[in-house]
């Protein structure tokens, strides 16, 4: 009779202990965020404006967690290795797929150690020009580019970056041949190109955008299939003449493998939930970066599996590596 009592103790004690009163009662400490960039770029924007809010709804607080260098690949690799309980989340972007191309040898695997929670924002590339380069538009920055092979100069903030692989989509895609100029960074980039350096470049809004209304850049194209609603005039690559041309910077949320479902799924409902609030929306766009792209954990991986095949291909074929 004891052993039949302690049993039905036992299963009862094992379904309040189940996965459901689990997730209510995650998360019972401060969460950290690890960044794998310095402050200031892209990743650090997202994660510092999804802060404002999202600390509100999981009834705790958000560390932030700058882990910059090798690419990206350090605060990956640390984000991996953390305790798969939800008090760890990672902000990645393009290069969580495009690294594993890139680099001979990573510590990490993107697929196999990490769990996609969400989107949480995208951005555009926008084809910046200087000014006494006589092209308004991808048509004619083609056919300059063809009338003299090897000549223009297309920079670069820095090899295997998003918007340096995104200029070689581009050179690929239209077929022609340019110099590559590679810099530490955006902000050299900017010096050299609005100084007449180099003609063109691939960069995002928040970087050229404020050259580009002081007149001391030109832009030519937005890289997203559908026009960018910060310059609604300005046209986009596929519109140019080359359909299914769709590049852009993407900013995601995932956690170490085997993180609890129910984990993961609170987790996704908070921050879209902070995505659709107007104060965070408006802060955002304001950066020239866009909250829209919103999905479920699966519609994150699928995304993932197609961003890699893009990337990998073009790697290859470009042969493209970072040592």
């Amino acid at each position: 009779m004891h052993r039949i009592l302690f049993v039905v103790a036992m299963a009862t004690l094992a379904a309040s202990t189940s996965a459901p009163s689990f997730a209510q009662q995650y998360p019972n400490k401060p969460i950290r965020l690890i960044v794998p960039f310095p402050p200031g770029g892209g990743n650090d924007i997202v994660a510092r404006v999804i802060n404002v809010k999202l600390p509100s709804l999981l009834g705790q607080n958000l560390i932030i967690d700058n882990r910059a260098g090798a690419g990206g690949n350090l605060g990956a690799e640390l984000a991996a290795k953390a305790p798969a309980d939800g008090s760890t989340l990672f902000i990645a972007n393009n290069s969580l797929t495009t690294n594993l191309s890139l680099y001979a040898k990573l510590p990490y695997d993107p697929f196999r150690d990490f769990a996609p929670i969400a989107m949480g924002a995208t951005s555009p590339n926008m084809i910046v020009v200087h000014p006494a380069l006589p092209a308004r538009n991808v048509k004619e920055l083609i056919a300059l580019a063809k009338a003299k092979p090897g000549q223009m100069t297309f920079a670069t903030p820095g090899p295997g970056t998003p918007t340096h692989l995104a200029g070689e989509l581009f050179r690929a895609r239209t077929g022609t041949d340019v110099l590559t100029v590679h810099y530490k960074g955006a902000g050299p980039l900017m010096v050299d190109q609005i100084g007449g350096h180099v003609m063109v470049s691939f960069t995002a809004p928040i970087v050229s955008k404020p050259h580009v209304d002081s007149g001391k850049l030109r832009a030519i194209a937005i890289t997203t299939e559908k026009r960018w609603s910060g310059m609604p005039n300005l046209p986009s690559v596929a519109e140019s003449g080359y359909p299914g041309f769709d590049v852009f910077a993407w900013f995601a949320f995932f956690a170490p493998a085997n993180t609890p479902r129910e984990i993961i799924s609170r987790l996704a409902s908070d921050i879209a939930k902070v995505q659709q609030m107007p104060e965070i929306k408006d802060r955002l766009a304001s950066q020239g970066i866009d909250t829209g792209a919103t999905g479920t954990p699966e519609a994150l991986a699928a995304f993932l599996k197609k961003d890699f095949e893009l990337w990998d291909k073009l790697i290859k074929q470009q042969g493209i590596r970072i040592e």
